[in-house]
């Protein structure tokens, strides 16, 4: 299993944010106190197959992979270029990924990995594919009203490309998933599709009880909701993972959860019970990047100068969040 990740090249700083809300309510310490996150990378007029494609060349080089090779591409995004077509088709294109191809986009959020990498376990299991690129792709900041402090200082955009063949089968778990839409509403943007069609209406925009500014077109997230499903769901959530997977938390070498914020992640290890050198805390400079956050964190981690994350380490990965969705493996590297 080969990763690589691309981030858009503009930084939004909490300096920057404290001057645009010019509250003294939102300085730039306190977004880090409620958060754990400076800065995140934000894209301007870059498009979620642009960011794609920048995982995808970063990949090739890094590891010398010649596009030809790909014989399947998966891409994760709800930020994807148009309603049709496809995203996947796109970036095929712009790779130079043969036209024998196959290729789709599929709609989730922060388990969307976990997903990605079960569908590619499945196509190298059946023979579908030999060598599927799994492309995590988000443009979340484009959701998102300026003024809407709850997720603007919580977001950001980043792709991931993973590469995975034949060889990797064993070295990728059992998966545990879950589903509740009961708490769709929860984490939405309203309009914009078949069932509330942007309109002037949609557009208008509204204060909340908490002063946050936004209309129906943009990202609506209920913070203590989401916050709620979270501790409800993810302890049993990696308990299961163990369990099916016939590992004691002891055995593992590294705990990466959906890197949400960092008081959602310091909770939940303490909830857990995991020792602070086995668990991944990566939201200080890139924010919540939705999908790719486990990808992004998984590379980091490899890369961190005198990592204990390295080829043998058994990394328990789980995703949580929109839809509600959530699922979770192990990997050995």
């Amino acid at each position: 299993m080969q990763i690589s990740y691309y981030l858009p090249p503009t930084s939004l700083s909490n300096e920057e944010l404290e001057k645009e809300y010019a509250s003294p309510s939102w300085t730039a310490a306190k977004i880090y106190r409620k958060t754990g996150i400076k800065s995140r990378r934000i894209v301007t007029n870059e498009l979620a197959s642009d960011l794609a494609v920048g995982a995808g060349r970063k990949l090739f080089a890094e590891y010398k992979i010649s596009p030809s090779d790909i014989d399947f591409v998966i891409l994760c995004t709800q930020s994807p270029d148009y309603y049709l077509p496809t995203t996947a088709c796109i970036v095929q294109d712009k790779l130079g990924i043969p036209t024998v191809t196959g290729a789709f986009d599929y709609n989730l959020g922060c388990s969307g990995y976990i997903y990605g990498l079960a569908t590619a376990k499945g196509f190298l299991s059946a023979g579908i594919a030999k060598n599927v690129l799994l492309i995590t792709a988000e443009t979340y900041t484009k959701h998102i009203h300026p003024l809407d402090r709850s997720t603007r200082t919580v977001f950001g955009d980043g792709a991931s490309a993973t590469l995975l063949t034949p060889e990797d089968i064993q070295s990728i778990g059992q998966f545990v998933f879950g589903t509740d839409g009961n708490g769709a509403k929860n984490l939405i943007v309203p309009s914009g599709a078949m069932a509330m069609p942007r309109t002037n209406e949609t557009a208008e925009k509204k204060e909340d009880l908490s002063g946050n500014i936004r209309s129906l077109d943009n990202l609506y997230m209920n913070g203590p909701e989401i916050y709620a499903f979270t501790l409800r769901t993810v302890p049993g959530l990696i308990k299961t993972i163990l369990l099916k997977n016939s590992i004691s938390m002891d055995e593992l070498d590294y705990v990466i959860l959906h890197q949400a914020n960092k008081l959602v992640l310091e909770t939940l290890r303490d909830k857990l019970e995991i020792p602070e050198d086995k668990y991944c805390i990566d939201v200080e400079e890139l924010g919540n990047t939705v999908s790719s956050t486990i990808p992004i964190a998984i590379k980091r981690a490899i890369d961190k100068k005198n990592s204990k994350v390295n080829a043998g380490c058994k990394i328990l990965i789980a995703g949580f969040g929109v839809g509600y969705s959530w699922g979770g493996t192990i990997l050995t590297l």
